[in-house]
């Protein structure tokens, strides 16, 4: 154990819900080797985030023993926290302090002297870049700034541990390979990261990976060790006749299928068996592995898991003609313009929307797509333009627009307090529903969004997850026809994000109108149109395979959506900076 960071020794951890107790750690065994970076991977209540606090000492186990830096939680709570650094999902920042105040307040909180407190904040701020934003208010930085700062202030002891929970989610891929740098920095300096994440694409970065699900641990390796055994079930597959979404449809209800996903040109494909499963008109190419086909896989088909198939995806009628250019405009904006006093957040953008589309608005933090959602959403009045939504005037006829529309926030903003049918009974009675329809509406979304055992919970209390399914159902209550969802899968684990876009897609085909923002990447290549925004302007505008094509280069001749998101704002904001 010498050179283990972090063990834990037949740990269990329950805690009350209602008149039960949930087990959110049974029995787990592990080791977290010193100076590496092991990732911390599961699906929504796997225990990633209990473990995470046992590990601080922040809980105590109910049986077993933990140990950190060799030193047991029961007995020496203190000392060990005195030689970690924690950062939890809501990093409780100050946000009417500046960056130098946040940092000062916390180097006090954890003691530390004056000289140690100066040195240290000018190494931090150099760190994380946060030096020429010492003055700025934390609540005026972008989600990547908040999120560094957040960092900072958990490095002020110059901890042996780090351990972090999260600390991606809600920030832009430019934000996200900032602070991968950081960590893997503070990796090359000796420290130990263990760091859990949504993003399965940042666990091919760690040494390690511990998978959990309903807390017990699946499997510990490194991420090569992960997805070696797929070599030969991972497929890309292209339809001429069919749209991606309709093939991804149909491959999705095929036996044997354990994952298909809209990907580039095609969809991709995990089979279980090594030999593709092909039917006429389909082209399959071998792709290779990556660690997102062995999560899902494991987490599917693996002995922890009950065996499901790919994912509830109705058929999607082959007939079905991709979105006619030329059909009916739904969302119709013309030199949309925001101001905040002096500063122009939204700069004289333009677009339209046809009916039925799933239509992405990407940008980095502080582009002013959450502003321009929020005036699209008739939540933030314009300051100038042409804002029509369903064929209202948002600026004259807002509540008209608004009738028509369903929208799910960022944050949580049910009501916490009520239970899941208390916040159903309420949102169906405030659009209106009275009776039969009332009634039907309710059963509804009991059945479509497998609601039944989580029933009397409360919001607050309910796994992630099930808060996005609760968040979606009560934003369809009334049927809308157009759907506004502010990154609504932030945090959610990839099982719940695949239900969700399945679910996603059936309406869209359905002729339900969706806009959404979202810093997945990969959730991008869902869309049938995109803006990406940047410093309140629109950089590009078109599909998927319009705006990577766009980032193409001798260097990068099949640009991912990452790749042209980061490239194409990182030229904007540069030419930028030279012109001013």
């Amino acid at each position: 154990m010498s050179d283990a960071a972090l063990v834990l020794e037949d740990v269990h951890k329950g805690f009350r819900r209602g008149g039960t107790t949930v087990q959110a750690l049974q029995g787990v065994s592990l080791q977290v080797q010193a100076g590496r970076i092991t990732g911390l991977l599961g699906p929504d209540g796997a225990g990633k985030t209990t473990l995470m606090r046992l590990a601080a000492a922040l809980l105590l186990p109910d049986a077993g023993r933990i140990l950190v830096l060799g030193e047991d939680t029961r007995r020496a709570a203190a000392r060990i926290q005195e030689s970690i650094g924690y950062m939890p999902q809501r990093f409780g920042l100050y946000e009417d302090l500046t960056v130098q105040e946040n940092l000062d307040l916390y180097a006090d909180l954890q003691g530390l002297s004056a000289a140690d407190m100066a040195a240290r904040h000018e190494e931090l701020l150099r760190l994380t870049a946060l030096g020429p934003f010492g003055r700025r208010r934390a609540g005026d930085l972008s989600g990547g700034m908040k999120q560094k700062l957040g960092l900072a202030c958990a490095l002020l002891r110059a901890p042996r541990v780090l351990l972090l929970d999260e600390p991606t989610v809600g920030v832009d891929p430019i934000s996200r390979r900032e602070l991968w740098s950081i960590i893997q920095g503070l990796r090359e300096k000796g420290t130990s990261i263990l760091i859990s994440t949504a993003y399965l694409d940042e666990a091919e970065r760690c040494d390690d990976i511990l998978l959990f699900h309903e807390g017990k641990l699946l499997a510990q390796k490194s991420p090569t060790d992960f997805h070696a055994p797929m070599a030969g079930h991972c497929y890309l597959v292209q339809h001429e006749g069919l749209t991606r979404r309709q093939l991804q449809a149909r491959l999705a209800q095929r036996p044997g299928i354990v994952d298909a996903t809209i990907q580039a040109e095609g969809v991709r494909v995990v089979c279980q068996e090594s030999a593709p499963i092909s039917q006429d008109g389909e082209h399959w190419q071998g792709v290779p592995p990556r660690f997102e086909d062995a999560f899902v896989t494991l987490l599917r088909l693996g002995p922890a898991a009950a065996p499901t198939p790919a994912g509830d995806h109705p058929e999607i009628p082959a007939t079905a003609d991709a979105k006619d250019p030329d059909g009916e405009s739904i969302i119709e904006v013309r030199d949309l313009r925001r101001f905040f006093g002096h500063f122009e957040a939204v700069k004289g953008i333009g677009f339209t929307v046809k009916a039925g589309e799933i239509f992405g608005l990407l940008g980095a933090n502080g582009a002013g797509k959450t502003t321009t959602f929020r005036m699209l959403c008739g939540l933030l009045p314009a300051s100038s333009g042409t804002l029509r939504v369903a064929g209202a005037d948002l600026l004259r006829a807002g509540a008209a627009a608004r009738a028509r529309i369903g929208y799910v926030s960022q944050k949580f903003a049910l009501y916490g307090n009520l239970s899941v049918t208390q916040n159903l009974h309420f949102f169906a009675s405030a659009y209106g529903l009275r009776g039969a329809p009332w009634r039907r509406r309710i059963d509804w979304a009991m059945a479509e969004f497998d609601l039944s055992a989580y029933t009397d919970v409360n919001g607050d209390d309910l796994p992630l997850g099930f808060k996005q399914r609760l968040a979606l159902a009560c934003a369809l209550m009334h049927e809308p026809p157009i759907l506004f969802l502010d990154e609504p899968t932030s945090g959610v684990d990839p099982l719940a994000r695949r239900e969700f876009w399945s679910r996603i897609n059936t309406l869209a085909e359905g002729g339900v109108t969706v806009m959404i923002t979202t810093h997945f990447m990969d959730e991008a290549e869902y869309c049938d149109h995109l803006v990406l925004m940047s410093l309140g302007e629109i950089l590009a505008l078109g599909s998927p395979q319009e705006i990577r094509a766009q980032a193409r280069r001798p260097d990068l001749p099949n640009p991912t959506m990452e790749d042209a998101f980061v490239e194409l704002i990182q030229s904007h904001e540069a030419g930028v900076r030279r012109a001013s």
